[in-house]
């Protein structure tokens, strides 16, 4: 799996969820962000897989069409008088209609047609009725597809106008964070389950504030273009209130009430989804720390320079913005060491329930313990890359991937250089 780098085989593993005591310093709360062993040796990760059958398929039945031409041919040429191969021709227009150009698809029924004709003139029974009869059938056929043609390429328009709509709605909604900000190197990434949508209920955010860099990655209840609105109000109110709110309680809290006022507008909280999850996290401009403040969202991981891997789960649990109706508890925000080349990675539950033919679930930590990135970016990739091959290509739930990586001392502001790195200790 080269996706995702090296992985130790030597029985050890890399870092396991921080156990009490573990990770935990004193009483504040703080954690140090490590944990497990290192691991050397051992076998390719996530192996890249071959995208040259989708290529091959397509070009196969790009050429279908001119194949069933000559195949007509051929079999009304070797068979006996009673058969024909009048299918076979008209087969070729219609496979061509949603895939050639209109004047692809009329050369195809031009041929198709005149190659029904010579056979006849070959056979001598061009004026026959049986001869007339398939001509005109094949004929009819040709002009059905030109018909389809028409149709299936201005659907394509249609299609491919919505497509630019909703890009232009995710840019608006969800824009792409910049490669630095206040120090940081960050990546940004959305798949969306619904067929050619481009946004869903899904959301990141990252902001640079007098507090330092704050992110939030969140889930509305739902999928697809009816989720978002919610998001709109949850991204709305979080650049709201970053760049004023002191803490990251009081920030929550904010979101809290832009729920709350929009579910009040509409009625029903259902018009907004329901409620959200989301992980808060701020990177103060001095010292290497990093606060987080869960609302009943998927655990963050912290990806170490040497591979160690470490599952920033929350000592209590809390529930999900919007069900404050349900009950209420203070807000509480864990520290944890994020030391120089150290990269947080913030998802949605889309990436832990994809699952394989078989029905087992993606593990990320387990997946990308012992692995080493250069950056975010490289990240984001192999990880995508990877989900796609453990679902197949599929996906029954929007996905967002947020990294962001300290940079190491002496880095540069761009790292060029693969994807994927070695291990330490590899030859």
């Amino acid at each position: 799996m080269a996706g995702l780098g090296r992985q130790g085989g030597n029985g050890s593993t890399g870092g396991d969820a921080y156990p009490d005591g573990g990770g935990r310093t004193d009483g504040s709360g703080r954690k140090d962000g490590s944990g497990g062993t290192d691991g050397s040796g051992g076998t390719d990760g996530m192996g890249s897989t071959d995208g040259g059958g989708g290529a091959l398929a397509r070009r196969v039945v790009r050429v279908l069409p001119a194949a069933l031409i000559v195949l007509g041919l051929v079999f009304d040429l070797v068979s006996p008088p009673s058969f024909t191969g009048s299918p076979f021709f008209s087969a070729a227009p219609l496979i061509a209609a949603p895939l050639y150009s209109f004047r692809g698809t009329a050369l195809i029924g031009g041929l198709a047609s005149l190659a029904v004709f010579l056979l006849h003139v070959l056979h001598g029974t061009s004026w026959k009725a049986e001869a007339l009869t398939e001509l005109t059938t094949v004929m009819t056929v040709s002009a059905l597809a030109l018909l389809i043609n028409r149709v299936v390429r201005r659907s394509g328009e249609q299609l491919a106008s919505a497509r630019g709509i909703a890009e232009a709605a995710q840019r608006a909604v969800l824009p792409t964070p910049a490669e630095r900000i206040g120090g940081l190197h960050v990546s940004a990434r959305y798949e969306a389950a619904q067929a050619d949508a481009f946004i869903g209920g899904d959301l990141y955010a990252v902001q640079e504030t007098p507090y330092g860099v704050r992110l939030a990655v969140g889930d509305v209840r739902g999928k697809g273009l009816g989720a978002v609105e919610a998001v709109a109000v949850v991204l709305g109110a979080f650049r709201e209130a970053a760049d004023t709110e002191p803490t990251l309680e009081g920030l929550a809290q904010r979101l809290e009430r832009a729920l709350a006022r929009e579910g009040m507008r509409r009625d029903s909280l259902d018009a907004v989804e329901g409620f959200t999850t989301c992980v808060l996290g701020e990177v103060p401009p001095r010292g290497e720390l990093l606060r987080l403040l869960n609302r009943g969202h998927p655990e963050p991981l912290m990806l170490h320079a040497d591979g160690r891997l470490g599952v920033l789960a929350p000592s209590q649990p809390a529930l999900p913005l919007g069900m404050a109706e349900l009950g209420g508890w203070p807000d509480r925000v864990e520290e944890w060491d994020f030391p120089a080349g150290t990269t947080l990675l913030l998802y949605t539950d889309g990436l832990t329930e994809a699952r394989d033919a078989r029905g087992t679930f993606y593990d990320p930590a387990s997946r990308l313990r012992g692995r080493i990135f250069p950056g975010p970016e490289a990240l984001l990739g192999a990880l995508s890359s990877d989900v796609r091959r453990h679902t197949g290509g599929g996906a029954t739930d929007d996905m967002a991937l947020l990294a962001v990586g300290r940079p190491a001392h002496g880095q540069p502001e761009r790292r060029r250089t693969v994807p994927v790195v070695r291990r330490d200790g590899d030859a």
